[in-house]
């Protein structure tokens, strides 16, 4: 190799380094990491902050079209703030079934509560008390329904290494037919660390897919990492260990430079789609991006 050849390689070395640690929010789409393993953006959609930018479900009821159901801030009902429930998690939907995690808005909270709404419209509160592991800020960040129904999953919008298996309310017989308190069933032992995670849905029996507003790279390649959690076998309210695999970044695309907030995450079963709310920074998060994707 002679000495051009040579500075040539430095430099496209040296490039290739400086594009590794570049930061993970820009405004330049061709520059941000895209989800690996096949999964592949189809779909871009913008919806209102005045609906979207906490959580998103697929609801599907038998003789209707499908819908998305979104939550923000803005759609908890005037009751249930005023039973002190000021923040909406990352909603799911099992089979027409949709359940919204709610969290106290105190200095020091003492409880969450998962809402059940039926399809037929009616809405019942489970209220669970925190307790020995479990962390009082931002304690219940998304709801995650197994495919056969019987179990929730859950964490909070914090560094874990365990998410909290609960039995899904109303659904599974061991909980009150009309809302009432609810306890912790098991753990999900992660083989390693998850940091904010704002939402996880179930992609198979023994997997889930999540979207994490980590805004580091230490534990991850990248920030705003999509994750995968592999279950040692289904859930059945013994703990059980889940691996932990990066997919890739986010999708992080827009106008406006700054900090990228990801929210909710939603797997449709019937579609195979996966989405993926995140909020841009302002002034451009007077809307939500929906991502679409698909292996």
């Amino acid at each position: 190799m002679n000495k051009v050849e040579l500075a040539g390689l430095v430099v496209a070395l040296a490039g290739a380094v400086t594009a590794l640690a570049a930061p993970a929010t820009t405004s330049d789409p061709s520059a941000v990491a895209t989800p690996d393993f096949g999964w592949h953006v189809v779909d871009a959609t913008n919806v209102s902050d005045s609906v979207a930018g906490e959580g998103v479900a697929t609801v599907r009821l038998p003789g209707q079209p499908m819908r998305i159901y979104y939550t923000d801030g803005a759609t908890i009902p005037a009751a249930i703030q005023a039973q002190g429930w000021g923040h909406i998690g990352d909603p799911d939907s099992w089979h027409g079934y949709i359940f919204d995690p709610y969290q106290q808005i105190v200095a020091a909270p003492t409880e969450k509560m998962f809402m059940v709404t039926t399809p037929a419209g009616r809405q019942y509160e489970y209220t669970h008390r925190i307790s020995g592991d479990e962390q009082q800020v931002n304690a219940a960040a998304y709801a995650a329904v197994s495919p056969d129904g019987q179990w929730l999953v859950s964490s909070e919008l914090a560094p874990v290494n365990r998410l909290l298996v609960f039995p899904t309310p109303l659904l599974n017989p061991a909980t009150p037919s009309t809302g009432g308190n609810l306890s912790v069933a098991s753990r999900i032992v992660l083989d390693r660390m998850v940091r904010n995670p704002q939402g996880c849905d179930f992609i198979t029996p023994t997997r889930l897919v999540c979207a994490s507003d980590d805004s580091n790279n230490d534990i991850y390649p990248t920030s705003k990492p999509l994750l995968q959690i592999d279950l040692a076998h289904p859930l059945r309210g013994t703990d059980v260990v889940g691996q932990v695999t990066w997919l890739g970044q986010v999708p992080l695309r827009g106008t406006c430079a700054g900090a990228y907030t990801v929210e909710g995450v939603d797997y449709d079963t019937a579609t195979g789609d996966l989405r993926v709310e995140v909020v841009p920074p302002s002034p451009c998060n007077t809307n939500v991006t929906v991502y679409t994707l698909r292996r």
